[in-house]
């Protein structure tokens, strides 16, 4: 009885008008606008007029002090790898052998059910840590034990299932990871995504399908087994012909609501495919040279960050230490914009998320010289006097100043109470924390924070998403002070939630609110395949009429099923007008195995589920999302940054290839003088005439998802039209809004708050 008894526990303002309300149209765009064309990669931009910030000279005694600070944070984040990089539940090696030295006390005569405990997670934290043989052989002889005594069904159940997961790693490292190819672990899987070393997979067949057997009395413990029974025969190309039929999913599973072509993972070809745990990306032109740059970074403490210099023809080239990048260490997000206005964008790194207290330490502010070198100036900034754990941040200008603030969400947790935090930027490259006397600490186990103007009345808004709680809607007062309305909003669901944003999908002029779900689980897509109503929450899609009052079409809309969402993000992928959504899936235990997904937005009116048609749908952890157009053909391709949280959960990040769908576009440039110089909140609306109709399409200036940081410089489909009859841009702070007519398509408008004058710069492409 004690084996067995040991083991059981294991188990109010709206207001609308044509653009936005209370804007004034200033006089310089009323006519036609004369245009300037520069083929040059990198035009320059007159943004000089009503700046006194920004573009100032560093001097030797600066940048001293500059350069300290620099050292010191490398230092502080090679202290923390000494310790975190030991004591980490997710990669450390402290909890691994702490296993190992409790196992050793254990008499496995006299205390039969503990030492059977102790194996089964020893042999866990093995194949956790990347030691697959050592835990295979642990879990083997946990289960010979539990056979031996003929232990419940629920115990047996577990050893099974364990073996079933381990062995399925096993194949994935002996397959994807050591024959890495594009097609690796994308649904559905075929080609060179087939195993050809078989043992893995087929021992995993074996114990899921005893897992199965063993679970007639839990059917959550059934259909998880169910599923990765399903993908173990996948891997070996025995799908579905070969599953028996008692166990086989329906080949619908792999099916998709649309047509939609395959877009081709080309990471490694770019020199882009870095193998790594769970981080962010940040990408966009960080040297100043025309085209994108991929900034990335992982969340182990002492895996360093890379930047990637786009050189065009010759891909991308790794220049991570002379960037100044090779010091800074760990990072789960990365959040980028121009704080100092001078012209060239920076990036800030998020630390700490899921550590609880030991996730204390220091987040990053990264300074660019303008050239993508970036120098660490956090202690200087006065953002890393008090530290709390955390994975999300979003720039803003909350009070229409011209300067970008930040605002920081913060995982509180009842043994470490982590407030969220807004600090002001003071315009000299300081900041200070205001959110106490803003209101807007939230106090909640924070996972994603968006702002915008939800009411259309000139100020900021900020969203924040919290796990296990209700979400936040701070409404901005306008006084430097903000109010939470998410419960009589109705945004305050999803409770288990994560990425989260706000954009306009249906291009009605007014903002909405996408929250992701964070209950979704492998078992779901049983119930998907068989037609099963869901247990779990679904995600939050919430539209804006444009008269105070939000509703949750998600289910209407095509977003009925649960996803486990970490990374999101979204872009225009067939150029039509209209936001697309690709969402990263996955958490860190192994098991977690499910594909990303890809949602194509059907013209506003809702969306289809194309991921098995994309070959986006991979099966690895996906977090870091960025729509890019890489190699300026005029479309979007999909950067992802992938790998999980435990060691041995690595993998590549990918680029997937748009291959084009016929349509036009535009990218529109902007420049902000008395507004912030990057322009972030900054509203654009364009209209032009497609098969004789006139269409509007509404942007709002951002870096897009929660999680992922895309470029600034927007990309706007519009569908078969050729050029446009009118752009129109609102600068939140002075209000005014810039009007220009009939321009061209197909290329790059810089436009600078107040000039009247267009630039037209050319894209050069990649030859393909």
């Amino acid at each position: 009885m004690q084996l067995f008894s040991i083991l059981s526990y294991s188990f109010e303002r709206i207001r609308n008008c044509r653009l936005w309300p209370d804007v004034r149209v200033s006089g310089v765009g009323l006519c036609l606008v004369a245009f300037t064309v520069a083929c040059e990669r990198n035009p320059d931009i007159d943004t000089s007029a009503g700046r006194e910030q920004g573009e100032r000279a560093v001097s030797v005694e600066q940048a001293g002090k500059d350069q300290a600070g620099h050292e010191r944070m490398v230092q502080t984040l090679a202290e923390v790898h000494k310790h975190l990089g030991v004591s980490n539940q997710y990669f450390g090696s402290g909890p691994l052998r702490k296993l190992t030295a409790d196992l050793a006390k254990v008499d496995r005569v006299k205390e039969t059910g503990r030492y059977v405990r102790g194996l089964i997670d020893l042999g866990r934290a093995n194949i956790d840590y990347g030691n697959l043989q050592d835990g295979l052989k642990q879990l083997k002889a946990a289960y010979n034990i539990l056979i031996k005594a003929k232990a419940p069904p629920q115990l047996t159940r577990e050893g099974a299932y364990q073996l079933g997961i381990a062995n399925l790693r096993l194949a994935e490292s002996e397959n994807c990871c050591a024959s890495f190819s594009p097609e690796s672990c994308i649904l559905p899987l075929q080609g060179a995504a087939i195993h050809t070393r078989r043992a893995g997979s087929e021992a995993a067949v074996r114990y899921f399908a005893e897992c199965i057997d063993l679970s007639a009395d839990f059917e959550k413990a059934r259909m998880r087994a169910q599923w990765l029974l399903n993908v173990a025969y996948m891997t070996l190309g025995d799908y579905p012909d070969n599953v028996p039929e008692s166990v086989r999913l329906p080949a619908s599973i792999l099916g998709s609501d649309a047509d939609f072509p395959r877009f081709e993972n080309i990471s490694e070809s770019l020199g882009l495919a870095t193998d790594s745990l769970a981080g962010g990306v940040a990408l966009d032109d960080f040297d100043g040279d025309g085209d994108f740059d991929i900034v990335v970074s992982c969340w182990d403490t002492g895996a360093a960050m890379h930047y990637f210099e786009n050189r065009l023809e010759e891909g991308f080239v790794d220049r991570s230490e002379p960037a100044g990048l090779s010091g800074m260490l760990g990072g789960l997000n990365l959040i980028h914009a121009d704080y100092d206005n001078d012209g060239d964008l920076d990036i800030f790194v998020t630390r700490g998320a899921w550590f609880g207290r030991a996730g204390n330490i220091p987040n990053s502010l990264l300074r660019n010289d303008g050239k993508g070198t970036f120098i660490d100036v956090t202690y200087a900034a006065g953002l890393a006097d008090v530290n709390f754990p955390t994975q999300t941040a979003v720039w803003l200008d909350f009070d229409n100043d011209g300067s970008l603030d930040l605002y920081v969400g913060n995982e509180a947790t009842g043994d470490n109470p982590a407030p969220s935090q807004l600090f002001r930027n003071q315009g000299d490259g300081t900041f200070v924390d205001v959110a106490p006397a803003a209101g807007v600490t939230n106090d909640k186990f924070a996972k994603a924070v968006a702002c915008g103007d939800l009411d259309n009345d000139g100020w900021t808004d900020i969203v924040v998403s919290n796990l296990y709680s209700e979400n936040r809607l701070y409404h901005n007062n306008g006084d430097g002070t903000f109010i939470d309305i998410a419960t009589q909003a109705g945004v305050d669901r999803p409770l288990k939630s994560f990425p989260a944003w706000i954009w306009d999908y249906d291009n009605d002029g007014n903002l909405d609110i996408f929250i992701a779900s964070y209950s979704g689980a492998p078992e779901d897509y049983v119930r998907k395949a068989l037609q099963m109503p869901y247990t779990s929450e679904t995600c939050g899609h919430y539209h804006n009429d444009g008269a105070g009052a939000f509703s949750d079409l998600a289910e209407d809309q095509g977003f009925a099923m649960p996803l486990l969402v970490m990374g999101a993000n979204f872009g225009d992928l067939n150029n039509d007008g209209f936001l697309d959504a690709y969402f990263g899936t996955g958490a860190p235990e192994l098991d977690n195995l499910m594909p990303n997904a890809l949602y194509l937005n059907q013209a506003g009116r809702n969306f289809a589920d194309v991921t098995m048609a994309s070959g986006m749908g991979h099966l690895q952890k996906g977090h870091g999302i960025a729509f890019v157009d890489l190699d300026g053909d005029g479309d979007q391709d999909v950067f992802e940054q992938m790998g999980g949280a435990k060691k041995v959960d690595r993998f590549r990040d990918a680029v997937y290839d748009n291959p084009g769908f016929g349509n036009h576009w535009v990218d529109i440039h902007l420049a902000g003088t008395s507004s912030n110089r990057c322009a972030i909140g900054t509203r654009i609306r364009i209209d032009f005439r497609e098969s004789g109709v006139l269409r509007s399409v509404y942007r709002k200036v951002d870096t897009g998802g929660s999680f992922g940081s895309q470029p600034l410089q927007q990309h706007i489909g519009i569908g078969s039209a050729t050029a446009i009859e009118t752009v129109e841009v609102f600068w939140p702070k002075t209000g005014e809004t810039q009007v220009f007519h009939h321009l061209p398509a197909g290329c790059v408008l810089a436009i600078t708050e107040g000039s009247e004058t267009v630039v037209e710069r050319q894209v050069r492409k990649v030859a393909k």
